[in-house]
């Protein structure tokens, strides 16, 4: 045996080499992951950080990935090239060895030491607990809208729902509710103080809790319109082999629809970006105006694209055009915006944003409060305005973890809500604790629809004296509830795992017939690349000889 190993020194030297360094690369960039995670996305569940693991990259911000590659990918890069400095350097001596045995034991410890960190963090005993427990509280309270007789008043009003990206009551200064030390977001303080933000007559804000299931994009639109966490059996990317988006489910957009709404849903991203677009085109046939479609319209050059597509002050630009023309027909409509600007990381700072604040992200805070502000103030000098009731609502808090390092520990993030120009008034005018699946009946309440019992989905009419789920259970027994299994959710999601499976196997089928034509063009240009040198070679040298000869 020491014979052998002997005789082959050199091959279970390199051996060793590469394991070295592919383990000491790998615990590196576990560690640096699981640290950038943690202080990226402080305020979600282990659901959607699963979630933003697993979904795809088509239409994300460049700013997410080069944030990822400058805290991650580089970090874990520079590890290697000191751990293969060392190698190098002891390649011939006693130490290489000892080398080896501290990078393979070193990267072993340092991957215990971050899984168990995580699992601290994470509390990840309790996530894994809550996913083999089932909980009946969904399938208890679910009121499900199509055993509601929902009533309409004569004249329908329109509805314009704002949701603002990334925007919480927290941004506020404290005085008013808020967890800053100044305001950054005082326009939208002064509306919600001005309308309906369910705060009573404390002039301290107001907002909802983002329960599990609803704390990133798809998932809190979802929760708003529809009173439901997003919980399905797949990976969330795989939304697009199904045929549709929780089909037995009964959402606003369903029942404005039935009611003979006008419906869009505008955007300043791609509509197909977390299942956006198949959402609201099977629940209520809304018209999606997203990136492509006013890319598509010449409202901007082809090759523009900055943040996530195109900005705020240009949504807001278009959405006027479109309520102007919304206005004049004989319809009643839903215009439903979502912002983008206030995204993590840091927003997107355009030319109306100013610099009263040390962090970019706090101006372009600042900056969609203003424009918002003025383009409500556009909206209320319209024909239309009287009859149409607007919600402002933030989708779910910022994952900027590093922008709320000042908060206090205790303090509750809410997202920011605000209802103006709504056709009921509060039965009791008092401070209310609510989910943003309350949202669902208050909308429609706002819009002078009666609801029987004051409950659809999971969520309460806000404006009735009806206890919300928070307010009867409290925030954390709702939250822990929510994040257990549910056998009515796994049933109303009604996931084709087939089609799901399927579309996973064509998918890597096309990846890899993708790979396949991208090598075998890039081999072919270099060929023709070689052959055009060779052309070349051979046309100097016969030049040469040819001016030798004369």
């Amino acid at each position: 045996m020491k014979k052998f190993y002997q005789k082959h020194h050199d091959v279970f030297v390199g051996f060793g080499t590469v394991i070295a360094i592919v383990l000491a690369f790998l615990a590196a960039l576990l560690f640096f992951s699981i640290r950038w995670l943690l202080r990226t996305w402080s305020e979600l569940t282990v659901d959607e950080i699963i979630y933003h693991l697993v979904a795809p990259l088509q239409g994300t911000s460049a700013g997410m990935v080069n944030e990822y590659i400058k805290h991650c990918a580089i970090p874990s890069g520079l590890i290697v090239l000191v751990v293969t400095g060392l190698f190098f350097v002891t390649r011939k001596r006693r130490a290489y060895s000892l080398v080896v045995w501290l990078s393979v034991l070193g990267s072993f410890f340092t991957t215990g030491f971050t899984v168990a960190d995580a699992w601290k963090d994470l509390d990840l005993g309790e996530y894994l607990k809550s996913q083999f427990e089932v909980s009946t509280f969904i399938d208890d309270h679910y009121v499900d809208p199509k055993t509601v007789e929902l009533k309409f008043p004569e004249k329908k009003r329109n509805l314009l729902y704002i949701f603002m990206e990334s925007t919480e009551i927290t941004f506020t200064d404290k005085a008013n509710g808020g967890g800053k030390t100044e305001n950054m977001i005082p326009e939208l303080t002064q509306l919600a103080q001005a309308n309906e933000d369910f705060s009573g007559n404390d002039p301290v804000l107001e907002g909802g809790y983002a329960m599990p299931g609803a704390t990133w994009t798809m998932g809190a639109m979802f929760a708003q319109t529809s009173g439901l966490p997003l919980k399905i059996s797949i990976e969330k990317n795989s939304m697009d082999s199904q045929k549709t988006f929780f089909p037995e489910i009964q959402t606003i957009g369903d029942i404005l629809q039935k009611e003979g709404y006008k419906q869009k849903l505008m955007l300043g991203s791609v509509g197909y970006f977390g299942g956006r677009k198949l959402y609201f085109q099977t629940h209520g046939n809304y018209d999606i105006e997203d990136f492509s479609y006013w890319k598509n319209k010449g409202k901007f050059p082809s090759n523009y694209w900055v943040n996530w597509g195109f900005e705020d002050r240009k949504l807001y630009e278009y959405a006027k055009e479109e309520l102007t023309s919304l206005g004049k027909g004989d319809q009643p409509f839903n215009l439903t915006m979502l912002t983008v600007d206030t995204h993590f990381p840091n927003g997107y700072l355009c030319p109306l944003c100013g610099s009263k604040f040390d962090e970019q992200y706090a101006n372009v805070y600042a900056c969609a409060s203003k424009q918002l502000s003025d383009f409500i103030d556009w909206c209320k000098k319209q024909p239309w305005y009287e009859n149409t009731t607007i919600v402002i609502s933030g989708d779910h808090p910022t994952m900027d973890h590093n922008f709320c390092n000042d908060i206090a520990n205790d303090y509750v993030r809410k997202v920011y809500t605000c209802y103006v120009n709504p056709a009921a008034t509060v039965e009791k005018n008092e401070r209310r604790e609510y989910s943003t699946f309350d949202d669902f009946p208050t909308t429609l309440a706002a819009m002078g629809v009666e609801i029987p019992g004051n409950r659809l989905g999971l969520g309460t009419n806000l404006f009735s004296a009806e206890p919300t789920l928070t307010e009867q259970y409290g925030r954390e027994n709702e939250k822990a509830e929510i994040e257990k299994k549910s056998k009515l959710m796994i049933k109303l999601a009604a996931i084709d795992q087939a089609a799901a499976f399927e579309a996973k196997e064509k998918k890597e089928a096309e990846d890899k017939k993708k790979k396949a034509e991208k090598e075998a063009a890039a081999k072919k240009a270099e060929e023709s690349k070689a052959a055009v040198t060779k052309k070349q070679a051979t046309a100097s040298t016969t030049s040469v000889k040819e001016n030798k000869n004369s």
